[in-house]
């Protein structure tokens, strides 16, 4: 019964996830449509305030379910399958920053597929990366880094800050560079899942303050709604991107869920091709490592609450909280 129990919960989670994810993107990517501001009374609708509530609902079962279902046998035998693979994380990182690297430099762009440049000097300091980071040394790693935090620093005072948020994560993946062969290097993990975290938080935003540009996705690529309305369909789209960037930060998403996540970021490339590849492929590596790390090394900011009923009011008051300041956040500023 138990095991009944827990393998509907795990198809429920799929089908949850999978359902919007074909809107997982960033809509500037895809639209030509000038951004125009949704009123605040609109994006607070009665189906935004139920969904929100639902989503901390699920949120704060979800960390007493996910435990159980890594008790079974065969999650624990690919767990320890995983563990195996650790000593090549940050090779990982390393050779799919490159990768990274080479994508958005081939198509003149630089961090994601709307931040291009006509700049000599930063392509021939983005190619000196490349090369750098495919070179197995951690002075040049270091050397890598340094570079990478000049250009992001460049791009960002061209862009402007909150643009740039989007893709926060960058500085987190220079910060794991930088300590790579330090007595920090798996401590600095911790900070990479956290500025991931966020930045989806702060992407899934975009689509309640602009949702204009994500429906004009929807009509132009066909993107199946799964007989729901546009409009729902668009904001529940935001609330699952949401949802993963708080798994992600406190701690909640474990290796199965990612696993699952990862599976539908490649989907997705199918549906709007290389653009998506070039913009969401730092995305598939950070993944890919959490799969392999896992969060043994991260204390989750739940831990800190010891009983189950302290926990589940925790993430349920906490999701609320930082759904509404990244939301007022991004309203302010974006």
């Amino acid at each position: 019964m138990r095991h009944l129990l827990y393998s509907s919960v795990i198809l429920i989670i799929i089908a949850v996830i999978i359902t919007p994810f074909t809107m997982e993107a960033h809509v500037k990517w895809f639209t030509e449509l000038e951004p125009e501001k949704e009123a605040i009374e609109q994006i607070l609708s009665p189906l935004f305030l139920i969904l929100t509530i639902l989503s901390a609902l699920l949120l704060a079962v979800l960390p007493q379910i996910v435990p159980k279902m890594m008790q079974w046998q065969r999650f624990k035998r690919l767990d320890k399958k995983l563990e195996s693979f650790r000593p090549f994380t940050i090779n990982i990182l390393k050779y799919g920053t490159a990768i990274a690297l080479v994508i958005q430099s081939l198509s003149g762009s630089i961090f994601a597929p709307e931040v291009t440049h006509n700049s000599i000097v930063i392509q021939a300091f983005t190619w000196l990366t490349i090369i750098l980071l495919l070179i197995p040394n951690p002075f040049t790693t270091k050397i890598a880094a340094t570079i990478l935090f000049i250009l992001f620093v460049t791009v960002t005072i061209s862009y402007g800050i909150f643009h740039m948020l989007d893709y926060g994560f960058y500085l987190a993946i220079i910060f794991v560079l930088f300590m790579t062969k330090t007595k920090y290097e798996s401590w600095s993990f911790p900070f990479l899942y956290l500025a991931t975290g966020l930045s989806l938080c702060w992407v899934a935003v975009e689509k309640w303050v602009y949702p204009d540009m994500a429906l004009d996705i929807v009509t132009m690529h066909n993107v199946p709604t799964f007989f729901l309305p546009a409009a729902t369909f668009v904001s529940l789209s935001a609330f699952i991107e949401f949802i993963v960037g708080y798994l992600l930060v406190v701690g909640i998403l474990n290796r199965l869920l990612a696993f699952v996540l990862t599976c539908i970021f490649i989907m997705t490339t199918i549906l709007f091709g290389w653009v998506e590849v070039a913009g969401h492929f730092m995305i598939h590596i950070i993944l890919v490592i959490f799969i392999i790390e896992g969060v043994s090394f991260y204390k989750p900011p739940i831990k800190i609450h010891k009983t189950v009923l302290d926990q589940m009011i925790f993430v349920f008051l906490n999701f609320i909280f930082v759904l509404s300041t990244i939301l007022l956040i991004y309203y302010r500023f974006a």
